[in-house]
């Protein structure tokens, strides 16, 4: 792997082309490399997230987040390949039951604010629902596993539940859309 990332300047997307994990080369505009984009961004977010003040093990399930994010991209960069498994969405599935348990239920709706971590991770669940729509738009053009989507689905709920925890971590609570506010 050393040996392929030796030269990052290669010129050989200069033609509007990019190489995928099987040799074969696409668009760089084409939907593979548009969903490729925004799982990248999504996993650049987390790692934003990780500067942040959180609890401990709340860090290393978002490390494991990170790479799940390296491999879902590693499976859109290789036509026909898995990687992700019902295992990562049942973990997903896990991580929202464990964190959810102890917020308040929810009455009214709630602003992406709050504490700075809470605010990235709002910022992440929604560059997550952005890479959903974008494997939904790839999976109408080619065959895809199911698992992808799947799984950024579930991330993106994980990221609205830990933006509430993030919140109270640091003291606050989630803030409320107040409906009947004056303009």
């Amino acid at each position: 792997m050393g040996n392929r990332l030796s030269k990052i300047a290669t010129r050989t997307g200069d033609n509007g082309t990019t190489g995928l994990g099987d040799g074969s080369r696409t668009e760089k505009d084409s939907a593979r490399i548009a969903t490729l984009g925004d799982v990248d961004e999504l996993n650049s977010f987390v790692g934003l997230l990780l500067c942040e003040d959180m609890p401990a093990d709340l860090r290393e399930e978002l490390v494991t987040i990170q790479h799940d994010l390296f491999d879902l991209g590693g499976e859109l960069c290789i036509p026909g390949f898995q990687l992700i498994t019902d295992a990562h969405v049942v973990r997903l599935d896990a991580m929202l039951e464990k964190y959810n348990a102890d917020l308040p239920v929810l009455k009214e709706f709630i602003l992406p604010a709050g504490s700075r971590a809470a605010s990235i991770a709002h910022v992440c669940r929604t560059v997550c629902r952005r890479a959903e729509r974008s494997i939904v738009t790839l999976g109408k053009a080619e065959k895809i596993n199911e698992h992808p989507r799947q799984y950024v689905n579930r991330l993106s709920d994980l990221m609205f539940v830990l933006a509430r925890v993030l919140n109270r971590f640091a003291g606050g609570s989630d803030v409320l859309w107040q409906h009947e506010r004056k303009r």
